[in-house]
């Protein structure tokens, strides 16, 4: 039997992504001799700065931002334990629609072939057996988590067949989990903003219950994957998490779920760890 430790790898677009839908994965992991690699694969540039100030508005410094937000992924991985972090260095290019979509060097516009490429190098000295990124539509539609599916994907079919990993994994989110928070983001709003709910049938998000194929654990590492959320404390939109306080936070996110899309183990479905045929 190899010597070599099993290895997982999260590809994420920005700092904060890997605590909000990976971090007790991580931080579970770690804690079982699991080497974990996470790749970031912007630099979050566009998210806001220091003090508060929005991306386009004036004062919004960039590189500032850019500076801080490498200081708080830092912290998030030394509290998540992770093994190796890997910086791919693309510009973010902000939400679906804004300009910064289009601007030079943002990881929106970088070519496919060339990103991949880069991830490949990265996978073929890491060696990952499971590796875990966002699904087609990047979880909810953001431009660069798009991206990090399609550099993933293309990435993964420029391996040879010995250098594949063993399975992967698409994060996703059951309905009935979403449907509880937009419920509590709901009642939030009505009692901050009475009379201001937006109206109308909402589509529905997350995946059925019955869609998803994995479900992890990682209660036991819920305090952890709250302090990561927590590191990145320079963006505002981690803080409706925080303030759902500790204890109803572990019962609402202490399982992370998954879509298993390529398997080399056999492992049984529904499973409830994503090393089931590996160990």
């Amino acid at each position: 039997m190899s010597e070599r430790p099993l290895t997982l790898m999260a590809v994420h677009a920005h700092p904060d992504d890997e605590a909000s839908s990976t971090g007790g994965l991580l931080a579970r992991s770690a804690a079982e001799g699991v080497r974990t690699v996470l790749v970031t694969c912007t630099d979050g540039r566009c998210g806001d700065g220091p003090d508060g100030t929005k991306p386009g508005q004036p004062g919004h410094d960039p590189e500032a931002v850019v500076a801080v937000r490498r200081a708080e992924l830092l912290k998030s991985c030394d509290i998540l334990a992770v093994s190796h972090l890997e910086l791919l260095g693309y510009a973010d290019s902000g939400m679906m629609g804004w300009p910064t979509n289009d601007a030079p060097g943002s990881f929106w516009t970088v070519p496919v072939d060339e990103a991949a490429e880069q991830l490949a190098a990265v996978m073929r000295r890491e060696r990952p057996d499971v590796v875990v990124t966002y699904d087609e539509n990047g979880f909810y539609g953001h431009p660069d988590h798009i991206q990090a599916h399609r550099i993933t994907v293309a990435a993964l079919d420029r391996l040879s067949a010995d250098e594949q990993p063993a399975k992967v994994y698409w994060t996703a989110m059951p309905r009935t989990t979403m449907q509880e928070l937009i419920g509590r983001l709901s009642a939030d709003a009505t009692s901050e903003e009475p009379g201001e709910q937006e109206q109308g049938e909402q589509p529905p998000l997350g995946l059925p219950d019955e869609d998803i194929s994995t479900w992890v654990d990682t209660a036991d590492f819920a305090d952890r994957k709250f302090d990561a959320l927590s590191a990145h404390a320079s963006q505002p939109d981690n803080s409706f998490f925080i303030a759902l306080g500790r204890e109803y936070f572990a019962q609402l996110l202490g399982v992370e779920t998954f879509v298993r899309v390529r398997d080399r183990t056999g492992a049984a479905l529904p499973e409830r760890d994503v090393f089931a045929g590996l160990r």
